[in-house]
């Protein structure tokens, strides 16, 4: 399950973007009972029973299919960190639901509208779990049906850099310090800067930057970040296309990479170098690349299978 970034500046709740660091999740049905084995990043912080967020949405999942296994075995190995604005939530929870379909005797294939509809009511919203489920960029959107999302083809010169912070914020937090109304004129400053946000990730990176403004929901919870939103300006003021990444803390910059440049090399792209330099001591540095795949099912034996 990849990590995702979702808003990416002026798309709140509605832009995703899936990265190449993962959590990789095994299921196996067993006789009777539960075992849930965390290892990897948080492991000491995350629960071992039926409250693990992988648990609850692999149960509402076998809910939804009306199936019952008798006994289940998770083994998460976490790579991405809790807290920090980079989908670890949902990657969880697409792990559990796409890990259900999966398993389930009589199920085919597993169906991507049903999933990203349950997902997304789990979740509560389908910004990150559309990403994370369809891999590349997403956009997403709701209807009186349930959830809806669209992959978009990101240009090949994107090259994402994610700056983690030790302090942790969580979404619930950051949620509370938006506004109940925004003016109209930041809306319409959104709406045009979300258009072109698109435009910049599939044709034309160069626009990143503009294409990145934001004035309905960063700005507004810089007292639960303080650190994050310095370092957004301080990028910024220097050509950064730089945004707070989800809920925050962590902070997304899309660097562009060079058409000399080795696919795959993060350390070979265009201004990393730059980027890291300002990058405040303690925090981590994750020059990562787009995820095009997003949730990917590996069966190992019958019974089992891994996401």
């Amino acid at each position: 399950m990849p990590a995702t970034s979702a808003n990416l500046g002026p798309a709140f709740d509605c832009a995703g973007l899936a990265l190449t660091l993962h959590d990789v999740v095994e299921f196996a049905v067993r006789d009777g009972g539960l075992t849930v084995e965390v290892s990897g990043v948080g492991a000491a912080e995350l629960p071992t029973d039926e409250s693990h967020l992988v648990v609850r949405a692999f149960r509402a999942a076998c809910e939804q299919l009306g199936w019952t296994p008798p006994g289940l075995c998770v083994r998460a190995v976490n790579a991405i960190p809790q807290g920090r604005g980079m989908g670890s939530s949902a990657a969880a929870v697409v792990a559990g639901v796409v890990g259900a379909w999966a398993l389930c005797p009589g199920v085919e294939a597993v169906d991507g509208d049903a999933v990203l509809r349950l997902v997304s009511e789990i979740e509560g919203h389908p910004d990150n779990v559309a990403a994370c489920l369809l891999g590349g960029a997403t956009l997403s959107w709701t209807t009186p049906g349930g959830a809806r999302a669209d992959r978009l083809p990101v240009s090949d010169e994107v090259l994402p850099v994610l700056l983690v912070p030790e302090a942790t914020l969580s979404t619930h937090l950051a949620r509370t310090l938006l506004p109940d109304a925004v003016p109209h004129a930041d809306a319409a400053f959104n709406a045009a800067r979300a258009a072109l946000l698109v435009h910049a990730l599939v044709a034309e990176p160069s626009q990143l930057l503009e294409a990145t403004e934001d004035r309905l929901h960063q700005r507004q919870r810089a007292e639960a970040m303080p650190a994050t939103i310095a370092l957004v300006d301080r990028l910024r003021a220097a050509g950064h296309a730089a945004v707070v990444s989800g809920a925050g803390p962590s902070v997304l910059v899309l660097t562009r990479r060079h058409p000399d440049d080795v696919p795959g090399d993060p350390a070979a792209a265009v201004r990393v170098r730059e980027v890291t330099d300002v990058t405040p001591e303690g925090w981590r540095v994750y020059p990562l690349e787009v995820d095009s795949g997003g949730a990917r099912v590996t069966r190992v034996a019958p019974g089992v299978s891994s996401s």
